[in-house]
């Protein structure tokens, strides 16, 4: 068939001798697009959502942080896709900051920190990080509060460096290995060339599908309160974030099976926190575990919560932070 004869063939009919050529090409074209619009979201939601707080160069990372308040110091570290609106939106920075110096750190790939792709980011990486961070912010002894993903780098920091964490408050935190066949497909983004052409293109829109179910998910029982509201949606839809939690998600199981045996190693005091209907976690095999294996430990079980314990229950976590200060 010459050319000449290609030229007076309609589309249809070169669609109908064709098919998968056209298919395939059909489906780049709108992943394509799909890229464009979804790397242009991106770009608004940082526009609309500048940095509230300062930068630091650590080891090779731009570390974005806010700092309020005076008094002893008290670092928060957020969980699994979120960043430092979510404690600022649940009124723990303004609370905390009438008593202590608070520090919350963007994590690495998450809100405006970077994360670099040379380093693998497990809690123990990330807690070199943040010991670095601190280290230069003139603070060497503070008490560390992590929800979620953010309990495992706060343990890791407390296990590595323990003359700087003084005191610990875990909130629903998940410590132990279990079968958690969500994970698997909450990892696919962060698989290499794949992760990265579906986290450019399909992953944002299922996660914007999917983010009514999520909320329900991790504030069930509650409904989402309505101060959550200032919560930067489009910003954990950027396709970067959604890298960054898709790698934490694939580190979760493998990490728990690294840390399971260190836990009474933590010499500090420990004030565990967790919702009781928590829809994420089993508390059970989690935080009432570690409330064992932590002798010295105290564990508030929250009833009528769910994994977001720092949002629908802030003075209960407010009031275990305190009590871990009370026992240093």
């Amino acid at each position: 068939m010459n050319a000449a004869h290609l030229k007076t063939r309609s589309p249809r009919s070169i669609a109908r001798a064709h098919p998968y050529v056209v298919a395939a090409a059909a489906t780049v074209g709108a992943l394509a697009i799909s890229a464009l619009v979804n790397r242009h979201l991106a770009k608004n939601a940082e526009n609309d959502n500048p940095p509230a707080g300062q930068f630091l160069e650590v080891n090779g990372v731009r570390l974005h942080y806010v700092e309020r308040g005076s008094g002893a110091p008290l670092v928060l570290l957020h969980g699994n896709g979120s960043m430092i609106q979510d404690f600022e939106s649940s009124g723990l920075i303004d609370l905390a900051a009438k008593n202590y110096r608070v520090i919350v750190f963007d994590r690495p790939g998450f809100g405006h920190s970077d994360r670099p792709r040379n380093v693998v980011w497990t809690p123990a990486a990330q807690a070199e990080l943040i010991n670095s961070a601190l280290h230069r912010l003139g603070v060497s002894h503070a008490i560390v509060l992590g929800h979620s993903w953010g309990a495992s780098v706060a343990v890791a920091l407390a296990l590595k460096y323990p003359t700087l964490v003084q005191g610990l408050v875990l909130a629903s935190g998940y410590y132990y290995p279990t079968l958690r066949p969500d994970v698997v497909a909450l990892s696919a983004p962060a698989v290499p060339l794949v992760g990265d052409i579906l986290g450019h293109t399909l992953s944002p829109i299922v996660s914007r599908v999917m983010w009514p179910l999520l909320m329900a998910k991790i504030f069930g029982p509650r409904s989402v309160p309505r101060k959550f509201e200032g919560f930067p949606k489009e910003m954990a839809l950027r396709p970067s974030q959604i890298r960054a939690s898709a790698a934490e998600s694939a580190l979760m199981i493998p990490d728990a099976f690294h840390y399971r045996d260190e836990y009474t190693n933590l010499k500090m005091p420990v004030v565990i926190v967790a919702g009781d209907e928590d829809r994420l976690v089993d508390i059970d095999a989690q935080s009432t575990r570690l409330h064992r294996d932590v002798p010295q430990s105290k564990f508030h079980r929250v009833p009528g919560t769910g994994h977001m314990i720092h949002q629908t229950a802030t003075g209960v976590v407010m009031s275990a932070i305190n009590e871990v200060a009370e026992d240093r």
